[in-house]
């Protein structure tokens, strides 16, 4: 199994109308990843929540659609990912959380072990930290001249 990952999207107008499921839908295609698991929560008010596991049947066509692409289901959200995950969602949001597999590295994975390797650690840094990061960098070095 290639290094599996958790990723929490948030959709601020409390609304998943599927505009990720055509990027999503081209990374499941090409192999780069496998969708193994994931939940959809909606907060309908100050202690009511709405939340579907995408293994589950729904009547919303943009979930349905995502919920296609998943390759299996591992079991790996639990109730209290949900509750976590639920925890800062202002009433009226959104958020999903995709569990998925870097099916990528599965022959890197199968090379490195086979050259007596293992991989002891994967580290993710979000776009956003290193846009930032580059930023402060670039800022410093433009100081410097």
């Amino acid at each position: 199994m290639g290094p599996v990952e958790i990723a929490v999207i948030a959709f601020h107008g409390g609304e998943f109308k599927g505009d990720i499921v055509k990027e999503l839908t081209a990374l499941v295609e090409s192999g780069t990843i496998s969708i193994i698991d994931g939940v959809f929560v909606r907060r309908v008010g100050d202690d009511d929540l709405e939340y579907v596991e995408l293994d589950q049947e729904t009547d919303d066509a943009a979930i349905t659609q995502l919920a296609s692409l998943l390759d299996r289901v591992d079991g790996l959200v639990s109730e209290e990912d949900v509750e976590d995950l639920a925890a800062d969602l202002p009433v009226g949001g959104a958020a999903a959380m995709l569990v998925f597999e870097h099916t990528w590295f599965k022959p890197l994975s199968a090379a490195v072990q086979e050259a007596g390797g293992e991989l002891v650690d994967t580290i993710r840094v979000p776009g956003p930290v290193v846009e930032e990061v580059l930023a402060e960098i670039a800022a410093l070095e433009g100081e410097g001249n």
